[in-house]
C-alpha cells in the first residue's frame, strides 16, 4: 500500500490502517458482553503492531464492559502520536440500542463524559453521529454541531467531524467550523468520496468488512476469495487492501475482539493489490 499515512488536520498524522473499537465490548450491538481482558490484550497488541488511530465511542458498552474504559485502562497514560476518535450524539433507547439522538443541550455532557472515560484532557477528535440508527439526510445539523465547535474553541476538542450524513449535512457543518473526517456506512455510495479527495478531509467507512445487517453480496465473496487465494492471504485481508486502494483519503477501522482477526487486519495493510483486482472487485 503506497500512502501509508494521512494528515488530520494538518497536524495528526495517522496511520491510514486504524482500529474500530465497537467489538472491544460485544460482537454486536445485541450480542453479549466480551470478556473485558480479551479487549485490553486486543488493543495493548495493536498499538505495538503500529496502530495509532483508535475510534470509539461512549455508546460503544455492552453492560458494564466499556470500550472507552478499556482504551484508558490498556493505553493511559498513552503514548505520543496516538490519535482517539470519539462520536457523540447517539442515545440508548428503551432496547439499549443508540437510536435517540442527543439534544444541542446534551452534547456537550456527552463529550465530557468521553473525557473522563478516556482520561483525557482534550479529545483528538469528535464526530457529530447523526440519525440513530437511520441512514443520512433529513434533518439540520447546524444547532448540534455549533456546540462542538463552541467546545473546540474552548480547547476540549482538537478537531472536528461528522458521520452518517449527506451532502447537505456535510456543507451544512463545512459553514460552521473545519471538518476533518467524514465517517459514513461502509458502500453508501453518497458523492461525498471525491469531495473530501479534493478537500484534503479523511473519509472513514464504517463496517469496512460489511455487516451491521448489510445483505451478503456472494459475487464479491466469491472475487475476494479468488484473490485471497492466490495471493495467500483471507478475504477480509483483500477486502481492507481494496479499501485502502480505492481512494488516497480512506482510513480503514476494522474492529475485533480477537488478537487472531487483529493480526490479519494489520497485515493487510502490506497486501499489493493489481488493477486487475481492483477493477474485479468494483
Amino acid at each position: 500500500m503506497t500512502n501509508k499515512t494521512f494528515s488530520l488536520g494538518g497536524d495528526l498524522t495517522v496511520n491510514r490502517l486504524g482500529f474500530g473499537a465497537m467489538r472491544l465490548a460485544m460482537s454486536t450491538f445485541d450480542g453479549p458482553a466480551r470478556d473485558p481482558e480479551d479487549g485490553l490484550a486486543v488493543l495493548r497488541r495493536a498499538v505495538e503492531l503500529g496502530v495509532n488511530h483508535i475510534d470509539t465511542a461512549g455508546f460503544y458498552n455492552r453492560g458494564d464492559v466499556r470500550a472507552n474504559e478499556l482504551i484508558r485502562t490498556a493505553l493511559s497514560p498513552y503514548r505520543d502520536g496516538l490519535v482517539i476518535a470519539t462520536k457523540v450524539g447517539p442515545l440508548p433507547g428503551p432496547d439499549g440500542f443508540p437510536s435517540r439522538q442527543a439534544t444541542p443541550d446534551q452534547l456537550r455532557g456527552l463529550v465530557e463524559a468521553d473525557l473522563r472515560a478516556l482520561g483525557l484532557d482534550r479529545l483528538d477528535l469528535v464526530h457529530l453521529r447523526v440519525g440513530g440508527m437511520t441512514g443520512p439526510g433529513g434533518e439540520s445539523i447546524t444547532k448540534r454541531f455549533e456546540v462542538l465547535a463552541e467546545l473546540r474553541a474552548e480547547g476540549l476538542i482538537r478537531h472536528l467531524g461528522v458521520s452518517n450524513v449527506d451532502a447537505a449535512q456535510f456543507a451544512e457543518a463545512r459553514a460552521v467550523a473545519p471538518v476533518v473526517t467524514v465517517q459514513n456506512r461502509y458502500a453508501v455510495d453518497d458523492g461525498l468520496l471525491k469531495e473530501c479527495e479534493e478537500a484534503g478531509i479523511a473519509y472513514v467507512p464504517y463496517f469496512p468488512l460489511g455487516g451491521g445487517g448489510d445483505p451478503v453480496d456472494e459475487e464479491r465473496r466469491r472475487r475476494l476469495e479468488e484473490i485471497a487465494e492466490r495471493l495467500g492471504a483471507t478475504a477480509a485481508q483483500v477486502s481492507i487492501a481494496a479499501l485502502l486502494a480505492s481512494s488516497p483519503a480512506v482510513l480503514a477501522i476494522p474492529g475485533t475482539g480477537s488478537l487472531d482477526h487483529l493480526e490479519e487486519n494489520v497485515a493487510a495493510g502490506e497486501l499489493d493489490l493489481t488493477e486487475e483486482d481492483l477493477a474485479a472487485l468494483r
